[in-house]
């Protein structure tokens, strides 16, 4: 376990593109994947953490698509910024999942920060800064508490606390910290990640998801300026996307898990027929088994995929128009495609060794990662509940909550 600043190295120097609308988003999201494909298992294998891959990623400008028009963002739609999502997690997930928290919070910014505010940060972001996370703690009563303190000093706070699942912190320029303030009302303080006190360590250690730097963070005494901070309990107390916009990130990143073993499982078989023949030739398939557990899978697959799509569409409209009637719809929908990527994901990771065979859990294949990753990841938040929320929505015509997990 060792106790890391943040490299000087990725602090924003060189220049950041400025994407312009959802096309160029897509395109440019499809040209990274292919390269960040290419080494993605050796990567989980080494517990190589991507700094290389993350800068490419951030310069490309797809770290700022969901920053408003109105201050110089693309505003890319929610159907565009969940697929960048899903197509960059299909590369490689944990690229996928760092920055998930970095979006969130530039969701919470645009409902509740100020003019002024928002046009500092969003700058930020446009010019290549990354936003992590602090925002899970341990030892709470319920996962929502949090024990994290801003206490006043003069013009601005101080922050005593611990973080843990701490995902992008160990990459980013900025770490969004939920804290509680003298008045025991949450905020989020944009945190600057070289700030005296601050201390990121890379104690990440789980199964899957090796390399999104989701360990611990260590508040010491850590000054933030009072324009840092932006309101953050008020964004579940009225009707704002924060909640679903947080999620369907999530059912992106599952998704694309899904897709990649899937892609992988198809090669595999098609090349391997056999395991005494490693002609890397693909060649035709006729058992009956094997072809009925592809289609199910495919149609799985493509059910999650449009979900997906669906959802974010119910989302942009909350978004253009957040009444309670269209966050509640926007929710469910997210919700629903947040349920069945859980499932694929698992599924499709796991339904890869039986149709793969022995071969496919050799490290030399990095297959195993996609089920690893995917049961690492589901674990965010309990899917059941999802389909109890489901249910009381159809049912019982009762909205979901509002929350992050939701």
């Amino acid at each position: 376990m060792s106790l890391q600043t943040l490299p000087r190295e990725t602090q924003a120097t060189a220049v950041t593109a400025i994407i312009r609308d959802d096309a160029e988003a897509l395109r440019i999201a499809r040209t990274l994947a292919e390269d960040f494909k290419q080494q993605s298992a050796t990567r989980d294998r080494e517990r190589r953490l991507p700094h290389q891959e993350l800068e490419a990623f951030s310069r490309s400008g797809l770290w700022g698509i969901s920053v408003p028009k109105a201050f110089g963002g693309a505003g890319v739609s929610n159907v565009t910024l969940a697929e960048v999502i899903r197509i960059i997690s299909a590369a490689d997930a944990s690229l996928g999942q760092i920055p998930q928290n970095h979006f969130y919070a530039l969701e919470v910014l645009r409902v509740n920060g100020s003019p002024a505010q928002q046009a500092r940060l969003y700058a930020e972001v446009l010019a290549g800064q990354r936003f992590g996370n602090a925002l899970a703690e341990l030892g709470t009563k319920t996962a929502h508490d949090r024990t994290t303190r801003l206490s006043r000093d003069g013009n601005g706070w101080r922050i005593n606390g611990r973080k843990f699942y701490a995902t992008g912190a160990l990459y980013a320029q900025r770490i969004p910290t939920s804290v509680v303030d003298e008045n025991g009302v949450q905020q989020l303080a944009f945190v600057p990640a070289n700030a005296t006190g601050l201390s990121v360590i890379d104690d990440w250690s789980g199964f899957g998801q090796r390399t999104t730097g989701s360990g611990s963070v260590v508040f010491d005494n850590v000054y933030v300026d009072a324009d840092d901070v932006v309101p953050f309990q008020t964004a579940f107390e009225r009707p704002t996307t924060v909640g679903p916009l947080a999620q369907i990130l999530h059912a992106a990143i599952d998704t694309g898990i899904a897709r990649a073993a899937f892609e992988d499982a198809l090669h595999f078989v098609r090349t391997r027929t056999r395991p005494w023949i490693d002609s890397g030739i693909e060649k035709a398939v006729d058992d009956p088994l094997t072809l009925h557990s592809f289609g199910k899978l495919g149609i799985r697959l493509h059910a999650a995929e449009a979900l997906l799509e669906r959802s974010g569409e119910f989302l942009d409209r909350a978004q253009a128009e957040t009444t309670p009637e269209n966050l509640a719809q926007a929710s469910i929908a997210v919700a629903e495609a947040r349920a069945i990527s859980t499932e694929i994901s698992l599924e499709a990771g796991s339904t890869l060794f039986e149709l793969a065979g022995s071969q496919a859990t050799l490290a030399e294949h990095g297959l195993d990662r996609h089920w690893r990753n995917a049961r690492v990841h589901t674990l965010h938040d309990p899917v059941r509940w999802k389909y109890h929320a489901i249910g009381n929505y159809y049912l019982n015509d009762v909205n979901p909550p509002r929350r992050g997990t939701i």
